[in-house]
Formats: structure tokens, C-alpha cells, sequence
């Protein structure tokens, strides 16, 4: 494995690890997710410049994209929970009690 494989692997494997193991603050979580996402984008960029192939040129911008949309998406869940819950605590939040 190459040192840039590895610092990108880490990097994802951090992320994740952050997602399992700090689930105080719904903040945290989608940080921990973007993070997750960058790296799986540098290194899809990364693959696809190794390649020299046109036809998986566009999968960083999908990627990309779609990272895009999670964190928008996120972040309104984040403002309508701590609008209704006053805080974003995930241990506030109750499936039962919506």
C-alpha cells in the first residue's frame, strides 16, 4: 500500500470512527460524515487520474454532488431539530415522542 492509500484510508477509517464512537452532538456526526466523503473524493479524484481513463472522469464530480446535497440535507435537519428540541443532542431525540 502506498503512503497515499494509506493517508486516505486512515483518513475514512477516522471519520468513521468518529461517526461510531462521538454521537453526542448531531454537529459531529455530519462533520464526521463529510470528512468521510472528502477523502472518498480525493481518492476517487486520485483513481481516476491513475486510470487515464475519460469515461470515469465524471465520477469525482458525481461524488461530489451528492456529497452536496447529504450536507444540505443535513443541515436542515440539524436547524428543524434544534428548532422543535431546543438543543442538537442525540440523546433528546426520541423516535417514540415525534
Amino acid at each position: 500500500m502506498t503512503p497515499v492509500h494509506f493517508a486516505f484510508s486512515s483518513t475514512f477509517m477516522l471519520g468513521l470512527a468518529g461517526l461510531a464512537f462521538h454521537r453526542t452532538h448531531l454537529l459531529s456526526a455530519l462533520l464526521c460524515l463529510e470528512a468521510m466523503m472528502l477523502s472518498l473524493f480525493i481518492a476517487l479524484s486520485i483513481w481516476t487520474l491513475q486510470l487515464d481513463s475519460t469515461s470515469f472522469s465524471a465520477s469525482p464530480m458525481l461524488l461530489l454532488a451528492f456529497s452536496a446535497c447529504e450536507a444540505s440535507a443535513g443541515l436542515a435537519l440539524l436547524v428543524a431539530t434544534t428548532r422543535t428540541h431546543g438543543s442538537d443532542r442525540l440523546q433528546t431525540l426520541n423516535l417514540l415522542r415525534c
